[in-house]
This record gives structure tokens, sequence and C-alpha cells, in this order.
């Protein structure tokens, strides 16, 4: 049995509403073991036998649409991705703040000319680094809020689904994906 978490994009934060136990009931409900979420934001860890993250992501979604009328894109990490991910992060040992570290999960790798072509809007104060499947970003005055350099903005340049969470978030979620 592998661990996992399902990060939901958009998930009550806007207009798409999720009761946390609605996800862990679907979760559960499509065969995946001990289902716990974190926070009310859309995230979800979870043991299945399943091996393909893009196939435990389009039953989640199906499941969503088919139960609860969402459309919701899901991006899937295995516990292991996601200790690389905090063990991989630039920024880490420069910021000690959470709220300035974030990490947005892309559900393919962007062409390397996209990256390539990447900057930040209005000369903003953000560093970001993209790797693979993720961009870690650095916001050393704060201000992911008021940020132009926002989730949005690295779907419409990256041209890939995208879903991004705090430092904290991110340790918390690879805590529940190791067990």
């Amino acid at each position: 049995m592998t661990r996992y978490v399902a990060l939901l994009r958009g998930v009550n934060v806007g207009t798409t509403r999720l009761a946390m136990a609605d996800l862990r009931r679907i979760v559960t409900d499509l065969g995946h073991d001990d289902a716990k979420t974190y926070l009310q934001s859309g995230n979800v860890a979870f043991g299945s036998t399943v091996r393909d993250a893009e196939k435990l992501a389009a039953g989640i979604e199906r499941a969503l649409a088919d139960e609860l009328g969402l459309t919701v894109p899901v991006l899937v990490r295995s516990g292991r991705e996601l200790a690389a991910v905090v063990g991989g992060n630039p920024y880490a040992e420069v910021e000690d703040d959470p709220t300035r570290l974030l990490v947005a999960f892309l559900a393919t790798p962007p062409k390397k000319t996209v990256v390539d072509a990447l900057a930040v809007p209005g000369g903003e104060n953000v560093s970001f680094t993209v790797t693979g499947r993720e961009v870690f970003l650095h916001f050393p005055d704060g201000g992911y809020g008021r940020s132009k350099f926002t989730n949005a903005y690295l779907e419409k340049k990256l041209g890939v689904v995208a879903t991004t969470r705090n430092w904290k978030s991110v340790r918390a979620l690879a805590e529940l994906a190791a067990g």
C-alpha cells in the first residue's frame, strides 16, 4: 500500500464548497484506505494499492462530479514525492516564515521554453524555482495575497493546471502522507 495526497484546486477558497467529510467519504468509497483531510482546503491523504497517480486523480475527479456535481481539478502526489518536495525547497534555508514560502503543484511538467520565459510581473520581489511538476515560491516581503504572481498567473503562463499550498501545509501533508 502506498500513501498519497490528493490536492484539489480551488476548493473552499471561492465559490466551490466541499465538506471534508464528503471528500473523505468519496476517497474511501473509491476503495482507498485511511483517508485523512487537512484543513478545509481540499487536501486528503490516503493509502491505496493503485500505483498510477493520474488514475487516482481521475477517479476522485469523476466521483466529485458524479456524486456532488463539482468539477474540480485533482493533483495527486505520493508520500515519497511530497518528502522530496519538502527536502528540495531551495528557499527553506533563507526563510523561516512558512507563509512566505509556497509550492505550486503542477498537473504536468511545463515545457522548458515556457519555464525559461516565466517572469515575475511588475517587478515584484518574488523568487521562484521550477523543478519538474513543482514551482517553489518565495515572497520575502510577504504578500502572496497581494501579489500578481498567483496560481492563476502560473497556470496561464505555464499552460498547465496548478494548485498552490503554503509551506506549513506542504510539510503537514508530507507528514500525513508518511503515515
